[in-house]
């Protein structure tokens, strides 16, 4: 008979294994030693032993599912309790009940893990959602489309909860995600009709620019373009391409009219720049009759110079005070000397004359006066008005003292 610690074989070759319940026989032998049986039987005990090593590594230190980890621990621990092999099967078998705690553990563990994953998603799919019901409501239509979209890719990334939790959240997005595809859509037929709208205003608008292109009827023409500018902006924008190819129409017909204008009020202006230098010489020719010597000469003289002064026509706005002022001066001044000549040929002409010459001389004075304050202000426009208006008046005032001499030769 032979044996160790764990086992030993009879004298018929059968083998047994001792535990805490007393031996048990696990075979028998009869090809060899007794020595050599217990070592067959070692051998497998110890095949038992690293089966579970192995486990115990698969539940410690990799991701075996634990209902995968049960399988394998159950069918290894009824291979344990039944085992034909010699060893320490009471220590394996703590073992196996040891892993067994460990993956029970492991298992709530993760049921825990899986709970409070789940209770993240439902959060975090509630918060989708919730963002999801408020741009619902946005008229921001680019921005909250691209956010519902960047919403859709976060929910697509999450895990599915329970199948009734996840439809229900789900209804709820989507339904958010078509109320806001029905207001955009209504949106934009919306602004589609208004721009099918402007478009036709506009297209009637261009009409009118274009039957105004070629008139000459300058201002009503020009003012009848400022009411279709207000008139185009207040009928809104047509779809792009039409709103382009009208402006492009509407403005090429303004430019026709207004470079027209331009052409022939250059040309005006430069033909009252002309008009403008013969009358600057007409009157050098009617200031020339100052003083008046010869009164029947003088008014000659000046029908003369009148009836040229309206044959040369108009001359630039600004200019025309300054020109009628000194016409008017030479005018006056003729008016005034045939009213002397009549007034000196009249018995009560020397009275009027005395009183005239005072006057004459007042107005003069003050004339001066008036010359010196415009001269040392700086305003040379009413320098020259008043200038012009001197001179008359000194050659009244001349012609007066003239007659006055006359009254009294």
């Amino acid at each position: 008979m032979s044996s160790d610690p764990w086992g030993r074989v009879d004298e018929q070759g059968n083998v047994y294994v001792r535990t805490a319940d007393g031996e048990r026989q696990v075979g028998s032998w009869q090809a060899g030693s007794p020595e050599e049986a217990l070592a067959y039987f070692e051998r497998k005990f110890q095949g038992l032993e690293a089966e579970t090593a192995l486990l115990e590594h698969r539940v410690r230190k990799t991701d075996l599912a634990a209902k995968e980890a049960q399988v394998a621990l159950e069918h290894l621990r009824a291979q344990v309790v039944e085992a034909h092999a010699v060893g320490d099967l009471e220590s394996l078998a703590k073992r196996l009940d040891t892993l067994a705690g460990e993956i029970e553990t492991r298992q709530s563990e993760r049921k825990a893990a899986r709970a409070k994953a789940q209770e993240e998603t439902r959060a975090a799919k509630e918060a989708l959602v919730a963002e999801a019901e408020q741009l619902a409501e946005s008229n921001q239509w680019r921005e909250a489309g691209d956010r519902l979209r960047a919403l859709v890719d976060s929910w697509k990334a999450l895990p599915r909860l329970d199948r009734k939790s996840d439809d229900e959240l789900w209804h709820r997005f989507s339904h958010a995600r078509s109320v806001f595809s029905k207001h955009r859509k209504a949106h934009f037929a919306a602004l589609d009709s208004e721009r099918d709208n402007a478009r036709t205003v506009k297209e009637k608008l261009v009409a009118e620019a274009e039957q105004l292109a070629e008139s000459t009827d300058w201002g009503p023409t020009a003012a009848a373009y400022r009411d279709l500018m207000t008139r185009w902006k207040a009928a809104g924008r047509a779809q792009r391409e039409a709103e382009e190819e009208l402006w492009a129409r509407f403005r090429g017909a303004q430019d026709v009219f207004f470079q027209a204008r331009s052409a022939a009020f250059s040309e005006r202006d430069a033909e009252q720049g002309e008009n403008q230098k013969a009358k600057e010489a007409l009157l050098v020719e009617a200031e020339a009759i100052l003083p008046i010597t010869d009164l029947k000469a003088a008014k000659a003289a000046l029908r003369e110079v009148a009836e040229r002064w309206e044959a040369i026509g108009h001359v630039p706005r600004d200019a025309r005070p300054k020109l009628d002022g000194r016409l008017a001066a030479v005018e006056r001044a003729v008016r005034e000397a045939e009213e002397a000549e009549w007034q000196r040929s009249n018995p009560e002409a020397r009275a009027r004359a005395t009183g005239m010459t005072a006057l004459l001389q007042s107005a003069v004075d003050k004339l001066q006066a008036d010359l010196d304050k415009a001269r040392a202000a700086g305003n040379a426009s009413k320098a020259a008005k008043l200038e012009a208006e001197l001179a008359g008046r000194q050659a009244l005032l001349d012609q007066a003292q003239k007659s006055l001499q006359e009254f009294t030769s």
